[in-house]
């Protein structure tokens, strides 16, 4: 990990200064939100994954994924599928035990 942001906004100010291989974003966040902030992204750096952690449902989710993200995780379900998702996102920045 390298920054975290407490909204859409400063999550793109982040992204500028950090150039991440992959940011998490909820589609649910203050001032900008998860879709705003991935359009921005999309647009300012194209080869950093975006990935979706969000409580809405798998149909949203998907739809949203689909148009601007690489893929999504269910907050109820990240104890199983969050590092599942990284590695298929980043399968050669996260280490497979």
């Amino acid at each position: 990990m390298c920054g975290e942001a407490s909204d859409g906004k400063e999550a793109i100010k982040m992204v500028k200064e950090l150039n991440p291989d992959l940011v998490l974003l909820d589609v649910n966040m203050p001032v900008m939100n998860g879709m705003q902030a991935a359009l921005e992204i999309r647009r300012i750096s194209p080869r950093t994954k975006i990935l979706f952690l969000t409580v809405l449902g798998p149909d949203e989710a998907k739809a949203g994924a689909r148009l601007l993200a690489d893929g999504y995780v269910m907050k109820s379900a990240a104890g199983k599928d969050l590092i599942p998702e990284l590695e298929r996102l980043l399968p050669d920045k996260v280490k497979q035990d």
